[in-house]
């Protein structure tokens, strides 16, 4: 008399059924793998960085003022922005931050942040610098006196 495991491998029948649960089983595993990377994703978009926690808490030319001192000091602004970060989550700064708040920190810890700064004049309708309206009034009249 045959042995159930021989009678078992040699029918088409059982082979099919178990072909169809290793095949279900291999899309679980696959639905439950894409699931993990789409949590581990949404995670990731949830942490937002220094940064962004920093940015948010900027108004009136903050953001000029940050992206300044990062191109001109890059290491020491990472360690303001960490520790910004760092007093905003904790609830120490809860109000927002303006651009010349921001350069008053930097210039306060000694860093200079440079700021190009330009003095815009109407003349006949027109915005134009204050550099050059005075050159122009110096080219019409160099020895009238002021």
């Amino acid at each position: 008399m045959p042995s159930k495991e021989h009678d078992q491998k040699d029918d088409p029948d059982i082979a099919i059924i178990n072909a169809r649960k290793m095949k279900e089983l291999w899309r679980k595993a696959a639905l439950e793998k894409s699931k993990a990377i789409q949590k581990e994703d949404e995670q990731k978009r949830r942490t937002r960085t220094d940064e962004q926690i920093v940015s948010d808490f900027l108004y009136d030319r903050g953001e000029e003022a940050l992206k300044l001192a990062e191109s001109q000091f890059p290491a020491q602004t990472r360690g303001i922005v960490k520790r910004l970060a760092d007093l905003i989550k904790s609830g120490e700064i809860q109000q927002r931050i303006s651009g010349g708040e921001l350069l008053m920190l930097f210039r306060s810890i000694g860093i200079n942040v440079r700021v190009d700064t330009t003095i815009k004049i109407e003349d006949h309708g027109k915005l134009v610098s204050f550099s050059d309206k005075l050159k122009k009034v110096n080219q019409e009249d160099p020895n009238k006196e002021k």
